[in-house]
C-alpha cells in the first residue's frame, strides 16, 4: 500500500491529487488499484500517512522518537551570518584584517547594524548571537571593545585607504560629495564636545561636528570628527589634503553646498588643481542680476547656462514645486499676521484702557519675525490697527521663489550643464546617509565615550555599518519592510541543538520560513548545511543586578 501523487497543469494552474493505492498480482502481472482518494488531506497529513505506511510493522515505536532525540533552541544565527557575509562582500572584513583587533572591530560594526548601543550592549548582544563562532573570536568583554576603539582610531586612515583601493579597482572615482552635520551630547566630559551651531536645534548642548566624504554614488569613503565649535568651511581643507595625499587623486571635483565651498575653499582647490560644484546664496544671485551677469528670463528655461569671466560657469534653474511651496508659506504668514491684527483690534475695542501703540509694536515685531515686514505696513488710527500689503514690494520679494544658481569652474567639455546640475543634486545622498546614521537606523548618539580618539573611532564604526545598511537596503528594495525589520526577522533564525540518546549532540540550522528565505535569497546569502560551535562564550564585567537599586 502506498500514496500515489501526481500533478497536472492546465490553463496555467497546477492541480495535485493523492491516491491511496495498493499493488497486487493477477495472472502473473503486477496491477494497481485505488483504495481511496485522499487529495483533500493536508500536506502534513499526507506525510503522516506515508510515515505510517513505511513503519506499519513497528507503529508502537513512532511515539517514542521524541524521547530518543532532544531538540533545544540555540543561539541566534541568521542576522549575524547575513551581516558578516555582506561585510565580506563589501571588503570590510579584508580591510579590517584577520587579527584579533580586526575581528573585534568587525563585531562592533556588525553589532551597530543589528542593534545600536554602547560597548556593554555589544557584549550582551554577542551573548545571544553566534558572534564568536561566525567571526572566529575568542572571549571578550566591554573593556576589550573600548581598547579596540583605540586601535581602530589609529588604523582608520589605512582602513579607509584599503577600502578606497578596493572600490577603485573596477570603477575610478572622479567626483566627491562632501557635507557636515553635528551630533549633540547630554554629558559634558567628551574631549571634542563644544558649543557651536547645532543643527539638531538642541540649544545649550555641547556637540561634535562630523564631516562625511562620499563618492558620486553616495557611498561613504571617509568620515572625520571635529570639535563642536568648528565652522563648516574650516573642515574642508582636511578633505582636500586627504584626496590628494592619501588617495592619490589628481583630477577630481568636489561637490558641496553654498555654506561649504566659499572663497577660501575655492582658492585652496585651485592651488591643488581640483575643481568644484557649489551653489551661491540669494544675495549673490541678486548682485549678479544687478551687474547683468545673467537675467531673470533665463530662469524661465528648463536649465540655463551662463559663461562668465575667469572661467566660471553658472547653471540656473527655477524649481516650480519649491516656488509654489514658498508662495504658500508667504501667504500663510500673511494670513497669520492678519489674524493677529483682527485679534488685537478686538481686544482694543473690548478694553478701552489698552494701549494701541503697544499692540502695534508687538505686531510690527511679529511681522519682522515672520520676515514679511519688507512688504507689509502696519499703522494705527483711532485705536484701530490697519495692515497694508504693498503688492509691488511683495512681487519683488517673490521674484526668486524656487530659483537657484550653481557655480563651477568645470568647462562645458568637462561637464555639460545637465551633469553639473545632476551631480549637485547628488548631495541628497549624503543627507540620506546622515539621516540613517543619526536617526533612522544606526543612531550615532548617544555617544557613551569621553576620549577624542574613541569618539572618532565610534563615528568610523557607524560609517562602516552604514555601508552594510545601504547594501541591504538595495537588496531588499522590493520588500515592504525596513532594513531594521528585516534584520529583526533574520535574528529569529536560531541554531537547533540536537541531542540523540546515547550519542554526541550537534547543531543544525532549521529550514527558514518563507519570509526569511526570501530575505536571504534577495541578499544572495546561503546558509550552511551544518554549523559547529566553538564553545566560546562572552560575558560582561559589569553585572546588572549590582547596578540595580535595592527596593
Amino acid at each position: 500500500m502506498y500514496i500515489d501523487t501526481s500533478r497536472i497543469t492546465r490553463g496555467g494552474k497546477t492541480y495535485t491529487r493523492h491516491l491511496l493505492r495498493e499493488s497486487y498480482r493477477a495472472n502473473g502481472k503486477v496491477l494497481h488499484r485505488t483504495i481511496a482518494n485522499v487529495s483533500h488531506c493536508s500536506a502534513a497529513e499526507i506525510e503522516a500517512i506515508r510515515l505510517a505506511l513505511r513503519h506499519k510493522g513497528e507503529l508502537e515505536h513512532l511515539g517514542t522518537i521524541q524521547d530518543a532525540v532532544t531538540l533545544k533552541q540555540g543561539m541566534s544565527f541568521g542576522a549575524v551570518w547575513t551581516v558578516y557575509h555582506v561585510a565580506r562582500r563589501l571588503g570590510i572584513e579584508k580591510a579590517l584584517g584577520t587579527t584579533r583587533e580586526g575581528k573585534l572591530a568587525l563585531w562592533q560594526v556588525i553589532a551597530r547594524v543589528i542593534d545600536q548601543g554602547s560597548r556593554l550592549s555589544a557584549v550582551r548582544l554577542a551573548m545571544a548571537h553566534a558572534a564568536c563562532d561566525v567571526l572566529g573570536l575568542s572571549t571578550f568583554d566591554e573593556d576589550a571593545l573600548y581598547e579596540n576603539l583605540d586601535w581602530l582610531a589609529g588604523a582608520q586612515a589605512s582602513i579607509e585607504d584599503r577600502l578606497y583601493a578596493q572600490r577603485t579597482k573596477t570603477t575610478p572615482i572622479n567626483l566627491f560629495l562632501y557635507d557636515v552635520t553635528s551630533s549633540y551630547f547630554e554629558g559634558t566630559h567628551n574631549e571634542l564636545a563644544a558649543f557651536g551651531y547645532n543643527r539638531d536645534g538642541k540649544k545649550g548642548k555641547r556637540q561634535i561636528v562630523i564631516g562625511l566624504l562620499c563618492d558620486e554614488a553616495g557611498h561613504p569613503v571617509s568620515i572625520e570628527v571635529f570639535p563642536g565649535n568648528t565652522q563648516d568651511p574650516h573642515t574642508f581643507a582636511a578633505q582636500i589634503n586627504k584626496v590628494k595625499a592619501r588617495f592619490g587623486v589628481q583630477a577630481i571635483t568636489f561637490v558641496g553646498d553654498r555654506g561649504m565651498i566659499k572663497g577660501q575653499q575655492i582658492e585652496d582647490l585651485a592651488q591643488h588643481g581640483l575643481h568644484y560644484i557649489t551653489a551661491i546664496t540669494k544675495p549673490q544671485i541678486e548682485k549678479l542680476l544687478r551687474q547683468g551677469t545673467f537675467q531673470m528670463d533665463l530662469f524661465d528655461q528648463e536649465l540655463a547656462e551662463v559663461l562668465a569671466d575667469e572661467g566660471l560657469r553658472y547653471v540656473l534653474r527655477r524649481n516650480p514645486v519649491r516656488a509654489q511651496e514658498v508662495r504658500d508659506t508667504r501667504q500663510a504668514k500673511l494670513a497669520m499676521l492678519q489674524a493677529h491684527v483682527a485679534k488685537s483690534n478686538q481686544y482694543l475695542t473690548d478694553h478701552p484702557r489698552a494701549h494701541a501703540q503697544g499692540a502695534l509694536q508687538k505686531l510690527v515685531a511679529r511681522a519682522k519675525h515672520l520676515r514679511i515686514a519688507d512688504w507689509v505696513e502696519l499703522t494705527v488710527a483711532e485705536r484701530a490697527i490697519t495692515l497694508t500689503v504693498h503688492e509691488d514690494a511683495k512681487t519683488e520679494a517673490a521674484k526668486l521663489d524656487g530659483c537657484y544658481v550653481l557655480k563651477t569652474d568645470l568647462t562645458p567639455a568637462q561637464a555639460p550643464k545637465e551633469m553639473v546640475h545632476d551631480r549637485y543634486k547628488d548631495l541628497a545622498s549624503v543627507e540620506q546617509a546622515f539621516r540613517s546614521c543619526k536617526t533612522v537606523h544606526l543612531e550615532v548618539r548617544p555617544i557613551f565615550l569621553r576620549l577624542a580618539a574613541r569618539t572618532r573611532a565610534h563615528a568610523f564604526v557607524v560609517m562602516l555599518a552604514y555601508q552594510i545598511i545601504q547594501y541591504l537596503a538595495s537588496c531588499w528594495s522590493t520588500f515592504d519592510l525596513t532594513v531594521e525589520e528585516g534584520l529583526h526577522a533574520l535574528a529569529t533564525l536560531c541554531l537547533v541543538e540536537v541531542s540523540p540518546h546515547n550519542a554526541p549532540s550537534y547543531h543544525c540550522i532549521p529550514t527558514p520560513r518563507d519570509a526569511i528565505a526570501h530575505l536571504l535569497h534577495s541578499a544572495d546569502i546561503k546558509l550552511p548545511k551544518a554549523f559547529s560551535l566553538s564553545g566560546t562564550r562572552v560575558s560582561t564585567k559589569k553585572k546588572l543586578p549590582a547596578e540595580r537599586l535595592v527596593q
